[in-house]
């Protein structure tokens, strides 16, 4: 008698899985059903006669943004553009930028670039690019509005947290080069390594300059600038907080198969030998920069001084399409030793100094944020 019960609680159970199945499926045809009903009536009804392949792609577009600000739709066009300016260098203005709210919004602007020398900031939010309202485009249209010949100027006009106004700039596109690595030796002996973003040479950069620094038999710390750091290469990442660490995970991925989840351990060795480091985060910090920064932060290895990061914790993928177009699509989410995620939230820092200097310059004077970091160093 058990067992018939049992066979029949199992059948009524597939027959329950079946039936919701079979409902959503037959949901998500009249869905379908009811966005080509509403095609069809703006085809014929609209005011104005309208392209219909723009305006599916626009459809293609907003199901993908309102998955989150990263995910989003190249059309055959943009994704040409895109190969094509990551092979070489490119004419731009050195801004890295998302999506929030249907305005474009700067993740960071790039050290010795046109946006970073005019005064964009990370925060900024791009409400027109020359005259035209950036609200209602997609992140990849508006990033084409912003490009252009090297030479030619451009006009943004941007929304930023404590101001009334609207600011204006204008600003002169050039050929991007990044010089990802920068260090000096600091007053008392301080070793001072800036950071600028995860490419693909970076590691070697930093352990070459550690070691120069390392020559000097004095060097009792060392200060890690990540501020306006949009991040890179998850590999340099990791390799660049393996260099501070002599063992613990660094970072791990969760994506929604369980198959593809990962983590990343540091390997003894610390380069420094266990000095003292401070890192300076800000809110332009993101992606790469928060995966350093919450590692070391979350192993005490290094104390964190400075503002909230930007909370990017995502990985994106770029999957081509069968239109030779292509999507970006948002795959995994970074967590760090902690098994806290970044996105959203961010890397908090130990000491929060709001940053005042206008420019990063290796000038205590100028910068209160690297100078509270040289006081603490020193006591």
């Amino acid at each position: 008698m058990k067992k018939k019960i049992l066979v029949l609680y199992f059948f009524l159970n597939c027959l329950f899985l079946t039936n919701i199945s079979t409902s959503t499926e037959n949901n998500i045809y009249k869905k379908i059903d009811l966005f080509g009903e509403v095609l069809k009536k703006i085809n014929e009804e609209y005011v104005d006669e309208i392209n219909q392949s723009e305006s599916m792609d626009s459809a293609i577009n907003g199901l993908l943004q309102s998955l989150d600000p990263y995910s989003a739709y190249m059309s055959p066009e943009s994704f040409n553009e895109m190969q094509t300016e990551t092979s070489g260098e490119f004419g731009g203005l050195g801004i890295e930028v998302g999506m929030e709210s249907g305005l474009v919004k700067v993740i960071s602007p790039i050290d010795d670039t046109p946006a970073s020398r005019a005064g964009i900031k990370a925060g900024d939010y791009i409400v027109k690019i020359k005259d035209t309202q950036v609200q209602g485009k997609s992140l990849v249209e508006a990033v084409d509005l912003m490009r252009g010949p090297v030479g030619s100027s451009i006009k943004l006009t941007v929304r930023r947290r404590g101001e009334k106004k609207a600011l204006t700039f204008n600003i002169v596109r050039e050929i991007i080069e990044i010089q990802s690595v920068k260090s000096d030796l600091l007053q008392d002996n301080i070793g001072y390594i800036r950071l600028t973003s995860f490419n693909e040479n970076s590691s070697e950069q930093i352990e070459t300059k550690i070691k120069d620094l390392e020559k000097n038999e004095n060097v009792n710390a060392y200060i890690l600038d990540l501020r306006n750091n949009p991040g890179g290469l998850l590999s340099q990442a990791i390799r660049i907080s393996d260099f501070f660490l002599d063992n613990g995970e660094i970072v791990s991925t969760k994506s929604r198969k369980a198959s593809e989840n990962r983590k990343w351990f540091a390997k003894k060795g610390d380069i420094t030998n266990g000095k003292t480091l401070v890192i300076l985060i800000n809110y332009g910090s993101a992606s790469a920069s928060e995966i350093v920064a919450g590692a070391l932060k979350d192993h005490k290895r290094a104390i964190i001084l400075g503002e909230n990061s930007y909370g990017k914790g995502s990985v994106q993928s770029i999957i081509p399409l069968k239109n030779k177009g292509a999507i970006r699509l948002t795959v995994a989410k970074y967590y760090l030793p902690s098994g806290k995620s970044i996105s959203e939230v961010g890397v908090s820092p130990d000491i929060t100094i709001v940053e005042e200097g206008e420019e990063f310059k290796i000038k205590t004077e100028t910068d209160n944020q690297l100078g509270y970091a040289i006081k603490l160093l020193n006591g």
